[in-house]
């Protein structure tokens, strides 16, 4: 179920980002770059079913996560930015709920950061990475 929720959320937001046209420059094109190549992890992940697939996925989401992180970072410095020059008079609490509230979506990176933790619970303690899974052996009682 976590793979498949993976699965959706990579595509959803690998579609959304190219129909907002989010491709101007490095930064814009790092989360469409990403995504594709996850999904790519994802399909070797599907045919190899190997612990070396999951290790380069999970390599992935760790991206995924400095990705959400650096871009929610990046969209509220643009809206601040934004919000400075359109007001110079805004400060305080006013400047910052027009730099969350900007044109620019300031949390919509935190997707990245969402879709990493799905594909880090996929990942974790998974039968592919070998050894059996400890489970805690009842109590034995005294004789």
């Amino acid at each position: 179920m976590l793979l498949a929720t993976l699965v959706v959320g990579l595509v959803g937001t690998e579609i959304e980002l190219v129909l907002l046209k989010h491709t101007e420059g490095f930064y814009q094109l790092v989360p469409v770059a990403l995504n594709a190549i996850a999904l790519a992890c994802v399909a070797w992940y599907g045919v190899a079913r190997s612990a070396s697939s999951l290790r380069v996925l999970q390599g992935m989401m760790l991206f995924f996560l400095v990705s959400g992180v650096a871009g929610t970072v990046l969209h509220y410095i643009r809206n601040l930015a934004d919000a400075k020059e359109s007001d110079p008079s805004l400060s305080g609490n006013a400047l910052y709920l027009n730099a969350t509230m900007g044109s620019t979506p300031a949390l919509a990176p935190g997707t990245m950061i969402q879709l990493a933790l799905i594909g880090l619970a996929f990942a974790f303690r998974h039968p592919a990475f070998g050894g059996d899974i400890e489970t805690p052996s009842p109590p034995s009682t005294p004789s």
